[in-house]
């Protein structure tokens, strides 16, 4: 498929009962939009570049006020994860680009005061500023807990970060970022408060641009003597460790959603090649193989697919926490689409692994899903730890 692709084939999953008619207009929307303007706005050899037009773009059309909704709003997780899949489908970037506006003020949506969300808020779902959210150092990924940046408080006025955050997603190019430091007020996790720190704070700098095998922005920052307001602070002090819990409980369904669309558009190209290529004598669709493939592709999709918008629909239905749904949503779905695009490769054959191909990009695009935003095996002990609880075994 070339650019101004049509609509995934399956569109089904929307008539589902997690669905509110919204959520067909909207899906209807996204991919009006996504035809006309993704492939135009995606240049993968300026990749700032194009993670400015596309987050300016996604705010002009009005989709940004799903990721960064308004103070009196809410999220709708449901609207999250649709427009993960689908600009995932069409481009990973696209879909990179909105959910980082989500993320990187998640914080500030669910915690932030009123003068925070008033000043952070609409410039992001206008698309006129770029968010970050830094949580994982070098040594604190999965395990946030470790966390050795510190933020000291300065009076009663003020605190100074010292430390370093790696693979900060829109590192280098975000206008703010969400920081998570620790202040003391307890031993572990508990000692831990998050706060907004503006791109051009002194003592904020940009260490190392980071290349990884789907490239976006990507980088290691540092903060010494990086001394900011007490009002930036975002909730309670001691309180980060919640804030960063309660956030991606709100989006960690959705990168399974991200990975969902990645592996549908996958199907939809190893459908196209399977139709389209003949094979002694025949279409290449006609082979045992290859519909025993296909076959497993359409389950796994559909099992995630299942996954993600019960995780979402849970959420909008007013639950807490969907610590278990989402960590289940994630695991699946992120799991199951890279087999989904292995197998789309393989049916390709050697024009799968051929650079310019969409299999071939997908290939590489869904790989990071599977250790970003807690990695699989991380998700595997919450998922135990959460039904152990459930059993009153732990």
């Amino acid at each position: 498929m070339s650019p101004g692709e049509a609509p995934m084939s399956d569109r089904s999953f929307i008539t589902w009962p997690f669905f509110a008619p919204r959520h067909a207009e909207l899906l209807d929307r996204l991919d009006e939009w996504a035809q006309a303007n993704v492939a135009g706005l995606v240049d993968h050899h300026d990749i700032d570049g194009s993670c400015r037009k596309l987050v300016a773009a996604l705010g002009e059309a009005g989709f940004l006020d799903i990721a960064a909704p308004s103070a009196d709003q809410g999220f709708d997780v449901r609207s999250l994860c649709l427009a993960r899949e689908r600009l995932a489908w069409h481009a990973g970037l696209a879909d990179f680009a909105f959910a980082m506006q989500g993320l990187g003020t998640g914080p500030i949506s669910l915690f932030g005061t009123k003068q925070q969300k008033a000043d952070y808020l609409p410039p992001v779902a206008a698309g006129k500023r770029i968010a970050a959210f830094a949580l994982s150092e070098a040594e604190a990924g999965s395990d946030v807990a470790a966390m050795a940046t510190t933020a000291r408080a300065d009076g009663n006025d003020a605190y100074v970060i010292d430390g370093e955050k790696t693979w900060i997603s829109n590192g280098g190019i975000a206008d703010h970022y969400v920081v998570f430091a620790r202040t003391g007020e307890a031993p572990g996790a508990k000692g831990i408060s998050a706060f907004i720190v503006d791109a051009d704070t002194p003592g904020l700098a940009i260490a190392e641009r980071i290349d990884v095998i789907a490239p976006h922005p990507l980088a290691r920052i540092r903060f010494a003597n990086c001394r900011v307001p007490a009002s930036s602070l975002i909730g309670e002090a001691g309180g980060g460790f919640k804030v960063a819990m309660a956030t991606l409980d709100v989006f960690r369904a959705s990168v399974g959603a991200a990975a969902l669309g990645m592996a549908r558009r996958a199907l939809d190209e190893a459908l196209g090649r399977a139709s389209g290529r003949h094979l002694f004598g025949a279409p290449m669709s006609d082979l045992p193989l290859t519909q025993a493939a296909l076959a497993e592709m359409a389950l796994d999709i559909d099992a995630s697919a299942l996954l993600v918008y019960r995780a979402a629909w849970t959420k909008d239905q007013g639950a807490p926490r969907v610590t278990r749904e989402a960590s289940m949503a994630k695991l699946h779905a992120t799991e199951s689409a890279q087999t989904v695009i292995d197998k789309a490769v393989q049916i390709f054959g050697g024009l799968g692994v051929t650079s310019g191909v969409k299999v071939e990009e997908l290939y590489r695009e869904v790989r990071a899903l599977r250790i970003y935003e807690g990695a699989s095996e991380v998700q595997k002990l919450v998922i135990a730890r959460e039904t152990l609880k459930a059993a009153g075994g732990g």
